[in-house]
């Protein structure tokens, strides 16, 4: 080689090196906190990770496990986190309830266009429909979003008192089978199969999903920091075209997406978590409803139902405003979201 060449190659190699280097120092670092435990509908995020998506976007993603939706608003909102995944009208209820705090979190992107939330109960209890609680004894933890939310429910289908019993989440399905409750609260994906894993057969449960009666409630949304959304507009943007990217490809195959999970934690059951996550796609992320306004977004009119029933239902301090929770001028395009099949 002579001196040209040399020459050349170590202005080639300079060049890389400045490269890579530019390309390290653009890496935006965002610690993301899920709702729950590292289970199926964490494909949703897990999957990109493993992708290799939101690096390649520029993002280094730090995803933790959640334990309820309300602990990752206030995460988000202390700074602990910069973005995270949790139910809306949670996230509804830390802005009316704390209208003074700084860094109230925002809404960028519907994921469950409908609340997971249900009322479960085993057929020998005689339970088949709402009216039928009337009387009994409900169950579930304090904080768990079909519980907030039963007073909507409960409206609107005409139910007289019931009695609430608090447990820790581990033991709802347990005292349901042992017949300490009559009846649970909890989101559908989770306690159904939470359910027929201590021994209960689909058959044997009545399942009675909120959207189904009258309910319409949005389930769970991605939320970001003001302090990022107004500093990093451009990496809410990237993180939300990166997740796009593989949530599509989870709907489309669970079973490979939730290989993603079983990296994170290796005692899940994968054809459990499968079908839990299927579970999801089938009745919150791919529903008719979301089919019908869209990924990602959210109807104006729907929103601001919600966030009266909410500011009823959780008597919150203030009411809820719906231009305070959720923007939507992160979100992709409309071609980049269009991944729901008709």
């Amino acid at each position: 080689m002579n001196k040209r060449q040399l020459l050349q190659s170590f202005l080639a190699a300079s060049a890389l090196c400045f490269g890579l280097g530019t390309a390290q120092a653009q890496t935006t670092p965002i610690k993301f906190q899920l709702d729950w435990r590292f289970e199926g509908p964490a494909a949703l995020f897990l999957h990109p990770a493993a992708k290799g998506y939101f690096k390649n976007a520029g993002i280094d993603v730090t995803i933790d496990a959640g334990n309820g939706s309300g602990g990752t608003v206030t995460r988000v909102a202390s700074g602990a986190y910069e973005m995270g995944f949790a139910d809306l009208a949670a996230l509804m209820e830390f802005h009316a309830n704390n209208p003074d705090s700084p860094n109230k979190p925002v809404a960028v992107m519907m994921v469950y266009n409908n609340t997971p939330a249900s009322v479960m109960a085993l057929k020998k209890s005689g339970i088949t429909k709402p009216g039928d609680l009337t009387g009994k004894k409900l169950g579930a933890p304090v904080f768990d979003a079909g519980r907030r939310a039963f007073p909507i429910f409960a409206k609107a289908n005409n139910i007289g008192t019931v009695n609430w019993t608090a447990m820790d989440p581990t033991l709802r399905e347990t005292m349901l089978m042992r017949g300490d409750i009559d009846a649970i609260t909890g989101f559908t994906f989770t306690s159904l199969l939470n359910l027929e894993a201590r021994g209960a057969k689909a058959a044997d449960v009545v399942v009675l999903p909120y959207p189904d009666y009258g309910v319409k409630l949005y389930g769970n949304v991605i939320i970001a920091s003001p302090k990022l959304i107004k500093e990093k507009p451009e990496v809410v943007k990237a993180f939300l075209s990166a997740f796009t990217k593989g949530a599509k490809e989870v709907i489309a195959n669970p079973a490979v997406a939730i290989e993603s999970v079983k990296a994170r934690d290796g005692i899940i059951d994968s054809k459990l978590e499968t079908r839990r996550l299927q579970l999801a796609i089938d009745t919150v992320i791919n529903s008719p409803d979301a089919r019908a306004e869209g990924f990602g977004v959210v109807n104006p009119g729907r929103l601001s139902l919600m966030a009266s029933q909410v500011s009823d239902a959780f008597a919150t301090k203030t009411r809820v405003s719906p231009d305070a929770v959720w923007t939507g001028a992160l979100l992709p395009p409309a071609a980049e979201l269009a991944i729901l099949k008709k």
